[in-house]
């Protein structure tokens, strides 16, 4: 399981980092707002452990954010802010859990295990985007009343872009998350390029509204408007 935590107090977040790896999650840290937010948009997450005094962007934007954007990870709210109303503003923003500091790190693991047991129940089984529907469960893409039929690849490409619609997704990205090549080289780079071409004349191509755009020289964008 891989885990976003957004502290800014480094040696919490080293602490934590330290504790939940020895419990064998994969831990990644930001310090600021802004990184924290951009990692979320980068990169997979099982869960966010976020605080909510941040230099720059604050715990609370990124929350109304991501909910606002439909990000569906799972947040724990960590922080100093333990008032009642801190705690309602928190959860009517969007986070799952709240846990106040100081706090026991039994507790922490707990809390986890049953944010990521729901996490796993709630996953999204269905996607769609304009006329564009895609079904995990029976494996079948249709447009409109046209059924698409895609290699293997080209369905967790599809799935990726529809799990990240409205963001841009780099190169880097898909070579990481769908293909599993953790060093980007010109040859994944080709590679990628022809699968995306080839998935935009099966989605694309036939009809009117176009929906996988390329954003030149960051990546792609599955979205229902050209960037």
């Amino acid at each position: 399981m891989r885990i976003l935590f957004v502290e800014d107090e480094q040696k919490v977040a080293l602490a934590v980092q330290e504790g939940l790896e020895r419990e064998g999650y994969q831990v990644d840290l930001a310090h600021s707002g802004e990184e924290g937010f951009f990692m979320l948009n980068s990169g997979q997450y099982d869960l966010l452990l976020l605080d909510l005094m941040l230099p720059g962007r604050d715990g609370l934007e990124i929350l109304k954010t991501m909910r606002q954007k439909n990000m569906t990870v799972p947040v724990l709210i960590l922080t100093a802010r333990n008032a009642v109303e801190d705690r309602v503003e928190g959860l009517d923003s969007g986070a799952d859990d709240y846990l106040t500091k100081p706090f026991a790190f039994p507790e922490l693991l707990a809390r986890i295990r049953a944010l990521l047991r729901r996490g796993r129940g709630e996953q999204i089984m269905r996607f769609k985007m304009a006329d564009l529907e895609m079904d995990l469960v029976t494996r079948k893409v249709s447009r409109g009343q046209n059924i698409i039929t895609l290699t293997s690849r080209e369905f967790d490409l599809l799935e990726y872009l529809l799990r990240h619609q409205g963001q841009i997704v780099s190169r880097e990205m898909l070579a990481r998350d769908v293909w599993g090549e953790t060093e980007r080289a010109t040859p994944i780079d080709n590679l990628i390029d022809v699968h995306i071409a080839r998935l935009r004349r099966k989605i694309d191509d036939p009809f009117a509204q176009k929906l996988l755009h390329t954003v030149r020289g960051v990546g792609f964008i599955l979205s229902e408007e050209a960037p």
